[in-house]
């Protein structure tokens, strides 16, 4: 090929990813902040509780904000080109908003996620013209989702490696810079705590650092569920941890340490039972009169824990946490009783349910 043909080629092409960055941007600009839902609980006085409402994203979970970096992340490392299909491997929220993205580029997208992902997250990758391709175990999406991308000449987003690098964590619009804009006028404006889940690590990476950036005293904890190993990772500092189950949590809790986990950013974390995280699910969805996902009913038991800490302290201040995505993707699993009796959860989610009304004054 000579040169000059070399150049109209490289030309076209990155006629393409200009064209592709500025979709994404329109959509971003066509896209409000999320909101951040304040919420009393009588046992806690003096201690403020936020939500911040991820799941009004045009593609219906905090992945909105991840897909959309990673998206740009790869067009501009020059990744991503027209025609180019990408690949994730997933638990089913991270494929949702990635494959919201594909559509908008008009690029094949296919999932790469566990075969007990909720059927409602399938239709939804479905719905945005996406495939899903299932594995028995998580632990198999990686490697497969490196075979899918080799096979199709396609490209690997990687979310558990580039979720950490793909957000400007200084600032730019970022969720941490958002919590702290909406929390200015508020009685504690700088939380005591911000609680979070751990899927990548890339939102925890990203608040941790944003807080030391920005000198604030407010502290990260990091909520784990059950067959997550970021917990024993934190504990003992062995990256190398592993597990041989998956967590039942979906969007959060891992069988291995992602590279995205940065452990060194979280103040605290706690280890969450399934029962914990369903009831607590339940219970928030009361209090908010809406229905929340599973990992927010995980980062609504470790809110409670920390609260109590604080009341034993005789400690006043604020504690935000996230709303991951809709309860209405767990219609099938979390919020039926069948499922859960199945699972063997019924009885423990109905005790921890029951103790969780008296705590929050729902009883």
């Amino acid at each position: 090929m000579h040169i000059i043909d070399k150049i109209i080629e490289t030309n076209m092409s990155n006629s393409w990813v200009t064209t592709a960055i500025t979709k994404i941007e329109a959509d971003y600009q066509r896209s409000a902040d999320t909101h951040l839902i304040p919420l009393k609980l009588p046992e806690f006085s003096g201690i403020d509780f936020y939500f911040k409402d991820e799941s009004t994203h045009p593609s219906g979970s905090l992945k909105h904000r991840l897909s959309r970096s990673l998206f740009l992340y790869a067009l501009c490392n020059g990744w991503i080109h027209e025609g180019t299909t990408v690949v994730e491997a997933s638990s089913g929220s991270t494929a949702v908003s990635e494959a919201y993205f594909a559509r908008l580029l008009g690029l094949p997208f296919i999932a790469v996620m566990p075969k007990t992902t909720s059927q409602d997250k399938v239709q939804a990758i479905q719905f945005y013209g996406g495939r899903c391709h299932f594995v028995d175990h998580p632990a198999e999406v990686y490697g497969v989702s490196k075979r899918i991308a080799e096979e199709n000449n396609g490209h690997f987003m990687d979310q558990f490696t580039y979720a950490e690098r793909a957000t400007d964590w200084r600032g730019n619009n970022n969720i941490a810079e958002s919590i702290f804009r909406q929390m200015q006028f508020e009685a504690h404006p700088v939380p005591t705590w911000i609680v979070i889940g751990a899927g990548t690590g890339g939102t925890s990476a990203t608040l941790g650092r944003y807080v030391r950036y920005e000198r604030y005293a407010s502290r990260i904890c990091v909520v784990d569920p059950e067959n997550s190993v970021f917990y024993d990772c934190w504990q003992t500092n062995d990256p190398g941890v592993c597990s041989e189950y998956g967590s039942r949590i979906e969007g959060i809790g891992r069988p291995r340490v992602e590279p995205s986990f940065i452990p060194t950013v979280v103040d605290h974390m706690v280890r969450v039972p399934d029962a914990a995280s369903f009831a607590a699910m339940k219970t928030l969805s009361k209090l908010l009169n809406r229905r929340v996902g599973g990992s927010t009913g995980t980062n609504f038991w470790g809110v409670l824990q920390l609260a109590q800490d604080m009341k034993e302290q005789n400690m006043q201040g604020s504690i935000v946490t996230l709303i991951c995505d809709s309860g209405e993707r767990y219609q099938d699993t979390y919020y039926n009783d069948a499922w859960l009796a199945k699972n063997g959860f019924l009885n423990a989610v109905q005790e921890e349910s029951r103790r969780l009304a008296a705590v929050t004054g729902l009883v």
